[in-house]
């Protein structure tokens, strides 16, 4: 009878044992799933990842139920659930309810992480920055502002607005506020420097023209952090959780293949004359009596050069 029971005891402590290695093992899968499912949703952009981990959860196997000296009384499951799903709803209200962003396919390398330059047309983003969560200013319901972002942008010459001139977009950290800054590739001792984006946008247009003083600022658009594929990028980095007052934006994927470097779609900019070189000449013309023009096609330069010769 010692032999049996000793026999018995071991294979019960062998029993525990792959029982304990077998409810670990479970938790970290479990662990797992929920970080792919956040990096998917990330990516994505068109899922509500608080909706998604939820749903996840509510699906996935509770390790504890293999183990019945960890068993759960129902009441207090069913307590847990409502908990969970008030949080979950908690967590959804803060979703903007605006319709859902286009966000355009962007190369990204072996890790999943944007290849910069990104090239959108005018805009060339070179850095997101870092997003701050300790400083209420450094975000709104609806944009973040990160210390480091940096971005370039085409538009008319400060000095002859006939000519292309690029521009560096810069947030840094100023303290209580983001510091903003544009400055010109013909100036780069005299940055046009606000508080806030707009502030920045409309001391541009002034320096340009004061023909161009009735275009309503758009800093957010000129800087690039408002449009949709860096909009994603940025909300995707760490720390947006802990924002207090921004609205998680709704992102969808375009459906359009991925494009090459210094290609893009039709965009605001094109048409917006305070955004874009060639909708500023389309659009406006100057006080001191001349029409700003557009550039001539190649094609153009090639009739006029075959002409000539």
């Amino acid at each position: 009878m010692g032999v049996s029971s000793l026999i018995s005891s071991l294979e019960n402590a062998a029993l525990c044992d792959q029982v304990a290695q077998m409810q670990e093992n479970l938790m970290l899968v479990k662990e797992e799933r929920l970080f792919l499912l956040r990096k998917l949703c990330q990516q994505q952009g068109d899922i509500d990842p608080s909706t998604m981990i939820a749903r996840s959860q509510s699906n996935s196997i509770n390790p504890s139920s293999f183990n019945p000296e960890c068993s759960t009384p129902k009441k207090t499951a069913k307590k847990r659930a409502s908990t969970d799903g008030s949080e979950t709803k908690n967590k959804a209200k803060r979703y903007n309810k605006t319709a859902r962003k286009v966000v355009q396919l962007i190369p990204l390398d072996v890790h999943g992480r944007p290849i910069f330059p990104i090239s959108l047309g005018d805009l060339t983003v070179y850095s997101l920055g870092e997003v701050v969560s300790d400083r209420i200013a450094y975000h709104t319901e609806d944009l973040i502002y990160p210390v480091g972002y940096c971005s370039t942008r085409v538009y008319a010459n400060l000095r002859d607005v006939r000519t292309k001139s690029l521009y560096t977009c810069k947030i840094l950290d100023g303290g209580p506020k983001p510091r903003f800054e544009i400055v010109s590739d013909n100036d780069l001792d005299q940055p046009l420097v606000g508080s806030t984006p707009d502030e920045c946008h409309s001391k541009l247009l002034m320096a340009i023209s004061l023909a161009l003083r009735t275009i309503a600022p758009k800093g957010a658009d000129f800087f690039g952090i408002s449009h949709p594929t860096i909009q994603n990028l940025i909300q995707s980095t760490p720390g947006t959780r802990k924002l207090a007052m921004y609205k998680q934006q709704r992102f969808e994927v375009s459906k359009n293949q991925p494009m090459e470097r210094g290609t893009s779609p039709v965009m605001e900019e094109e048409t917006d004359p305070g955004l874009g070189f060639a909708a500023l000449h389309r659009h406006y013309a100057l006080a001191n009596s001349y029409r700003i023009k557009e550039e001539p096609s190649d094609s153009d330069l090639l009739a006029l050069q075959e002409l000539l010769s």
